[in-house]
């Protein structure tokens, strides 16, 4: 079930970028006459999403349990029989960050998620360049692209959950998100909006697609590690990524063009194709389940928790700011 799991995880993720990208050109219509209309529709659209993240918090710490009644594998049982006192989130660090494979997926995960937010980030920008007042256009683009990418993930998913071949898919929706970001790299400047519709389609499918993979490989490569400390990495990984990336290509289409830009993260994600190539496959977690291997336990608590949390908020006060 872990697969499913993470792959409706995303589902509500995508979900929201959906949204992100559909409302705020409707929220914030383009009004260059009238700055101070805009920048009250832009508080109105700011404040909304406070008061909607506040009411999901709050929701969050009341229905939210700690953990199952029953563990949902083999795996995970056996981590609840090790004393809390015998966890150590340091040393889950330091296991982590020795494992080289984990390290490669850390980069290339990052470079990949990187290249999706900064993607999604300048899409506006890009599509405007091109085609002049289609801000909304511009948005359901972006709609598509996410949409898309749900698909993506509920197909990989359940691909993984039949396979359990991590690896192989991970390399192959990476290679195909790279084909896909040529393509629309070349077709942007064509002219035709539907275009685009269709090349943003096909990379989001891809793209966003491969996001619950990484997270899944992680955990196959990394138990007993707690799955909560991966995973807080590979969001770190990806937002620092997602910054850097985001700034450069946005000064590329400034300076020269949305080409240009879009090359730069071609490069980065073939840098990335390398690197997952590289990755040893061993599945640990798999083979508890499946009874092949006996793993002395040595994983993280839910103490890890925190981090998490603190990384995505410091992201977006970064972001915000």
């Amino acid at each position: 079930l872990a697969e499913n799991n993470f792959c409706f995880s995303f589902l509500a993720l995508q979900l929201g970028t959906a949204i992100g990208f559909l409302l705020p050109p409707v929220l914030v219509p383009n009004t260059p006459d009238d700055i101070d209309l805009m920048a009250h529709n832009i508080s109105i659209m700011f404040y909304g999403t406070a008061i909607v993240s506040t009411l999901l918090f709050l929701l969050t710490g009341v229905v939210f349990e700690e953990k199952p009644k029953y563990p949902p594998s083999h795996s995970q049982a056996v981590l609840q029989t090790v004393p809390p006192e015998d966890y150590s989130y340091k040393q889950s660090i330091i296991n982590l960050f020795k494992n080289i494979p984990f390290v490669l997926l850390l980069i290339s995960y990052g470079i990949m998620t990187g290249a999706f937010y900064s993607v999604s980030t300048l899409l506006n920008q890009m599509i405007i360049t091109h085609y002049e007042g289609e801000e909304v256009n511009a948005g359901r683009i972006g709609l598509t692209l996410v949409v898309a990418g749900m698909v993506g993930s509920i197909i990989c998913g359940l691909w993984l959950d039949y396979t359990k071949t991590y690896k192989q898919t991970t390399l192959i929706v990476y290679i195909l998100s790279f084909i896909g970001m040529v393509v629309f790299t070349f077709t942007l400047d064509l002219g035709y909006l539907i275009v685009v519709f269709v090349t943003g389609g096909v990379l989001g499918f891809f793209m966003t697609g491969y996001l619950p993979l990484g997270f899944e490989f992680a955990v196959e490569i990394t138990y007993p590690e707690s799955e909560g400390t991966s995973s807080g990495l590979l969001n770190a990984s990806a937002q620092i990524f997602g910054i850097i990336f985001t700034l450069v290509q946005g000064k590329l289409i400034t300076n020269y063009s949305p080409r240009a830009g879009n090359l730069f993260l071609c490069a980065w994600i073939f840098v990335g194709i390398i690197l997952t190539a590289l990755i040893k496959s061993d599945l640990r977690r798999h083979n508890v389940n499946s009874g092949i291997m006996n793993v002395d336990v040595k994983a993280v608590s839910a103490e890890s928790f925190p981090l998490i949390v603190l990384l995505y908020w410091n992201a977006w006060l970064l972001l915000a700011w």
